[in-house]
């Protein structure tokens, strides 16, 4: 057992370090980017077009067909988190119950139950 803590505390150490590491490897890119003049152009060309695409977007959205739409998709989506979640739940249930990560579907096809974990900091 304490050879695995020091395996998950050895990766957790490399994982934190390595994501330090491309926070600084990726300021560097940014200030380089930020330097070249070209880039700096053409960067605040590109902000002027968002800017009218996020205009037009905006006024259409405004059309009631497409708030109709905007509407049935945050539904669709809510109601795939809920059933993602409620499908996760009953998968957990189905492991323990069955002693197994193997579940047929109706078709015959079959499927194997995966969880990943992670480390998350504890208050």
């Amino acid at each position: 057992m304490n050879e695995l803590q020091n395996l998950i505390n050895a990766h957790y150490q490399r994982l934190d370090n390595l994501s330090r590491e491309l926070k600084q490897q990726k300021e560097m890119l940014n200030d380089l980017l930020e330097k070249d003049e070209e880039f700096v152009q053409a960067e605040e060309e590109a902000k002027k077009t968002a800017k009218v695409k996020a205009l037009a977007k905006k006024k259409l959205l405004l059309r009631p067909e497409a708030r109709a739409l905007v509407e049935k998709i945050k539904d669709n989506q809510f109601q795939i988190k809920e059933i993602k979640l409620a499908l996760s739940d009953y998968l957990a249930q189905y492991m323990r119950e069955a002693g197994t990560t193997q579940i047929a579907a109706p078709d015959g096809s079959s499927y194997r139950i995966v969880y990943t974990a992670r480390l998350v900091k504890s208050e």
